[in-house]
């Protein structure tokens, strides 16, 4: 049996691969990549190396086997048909008889266009006769911070949000809560909602940035329409500037806001705070 775990130089997957180490045999895992080279550090330290793409149905045929648990981190090429790209894998698991699928989603709260392929992977799941687990994960804190360098030269935190809330954990969490359901026993069929354990508003990002490089930051809302427009003007396609502004628009309604603890429960400790992530941002 082996534990595979789809987009592993990915930012999640790798945490995932990485998590995974600490405890189980380097020869139990599996690692799936679209470029070899980037997994070579992975390869160095004895996990099997598979190459293969999600485009390209014909490179997951025999990948799978009997009793493999598999992690499914959802693709981020949201222009290519991101349901049929799943299904591939979720057909070679079914075919091959593997014991779970876990599958990053998103949260069932949100509305916004950029769960209609999270919805539609997971009614192909469903389908199949896979055992799954559905990690539905919230958004990140690296959604945030990994970029602060126009909000310092700026001293504005823009976004579309109004005072809405954000419940969101690090990708290490995340990470960490997906290793749980692969190595652990029970979560057959199971949905987990998962997001950090304290929502915060952009006033409260803003503020915490501020105290943490001492400069002065402000929160200034915008328009769905406006913040689309300053998307696109910073060189995002048309399509995907659309999709991120409707985001701000389910957090203001309160859609990414998760309080059902399911994160620190998997994973046996609290979410990783975003001051701490602020933190290890502005010094890195």
């Amino acid at each position: 049996m082996s534990i595979v775990v789809t987009g592993a130089t990915g930012h999640l997957g790798r945490h995932v691969v990485e998590q995974l180490l600490e405890k189980v045999p380097a020869d139990r895992i599996t690692a799936v990549v679209r470029t070899p080279e980037r997994a070579a550090d992975f390869a160095a330290r004895g996990v099997r190396i598979a190459v293969a793409d999600y485009n390209a149905p014909e490179t997951f045929d025999g990948l799978f086997a009997a009793g493999d648990k598999v992690l499914l981190v959802s693709g981020n090429e949201f222009d290519k048909g991101r349901v049929q790209q799943h299904r591939v894998v979720i057909d070679a698991a079914e075919a091959a008889g593997v014991a779970l699928l876990a599958y990053t989603s998103a949260p069932g709260t949100l509305k916004a266009a950029l769960a209609d392929d999270h919805r539609g992977t997971e009614e192909a799941l469903l389908a199949s006769k896979v055992p799954y687990t559905l990690l539905r994960n919230g958004w990140y804190h690296e959604n945030y911070t990994e970029n602060l360098a126009p909000v310092l030269e700026h001293g504005a935190v823009v976004h579309a949000a109004g005072e809405g809330r954000v419940s969101s954990a690090s990708r290490a969490d995340y990470a960490a809560a997906a290793v749980a359901v692969l190595t652990g026993e029970g979560h057959e069929n199971r949905t987990y909602e998962l997001g950090g354990d304290e929502a915060w508003s952009f006033a409260e990002f803003a503020a915490e940035v501020g105290r943490q490089s001492g400069r002065e930051i402000v929160y200034r809302p915008v328009s769905v329409e406006e913040y689309q427009g300053i998307l696109a003007g910073a060189g995002l396609p048309g399509p995907l500037a659309a999709v991120l502004a409707g985001v701000e628009a389910s957090i203001e309604n309160g859609e990414l806001v998760v309080d059902t603890g399911d994160l620190s429960r998997l994973t046996g400790r609290p979410a990783t705070p975003l001051a701490e992530a602020i933190g290890a941002a502005l010094k890195g």
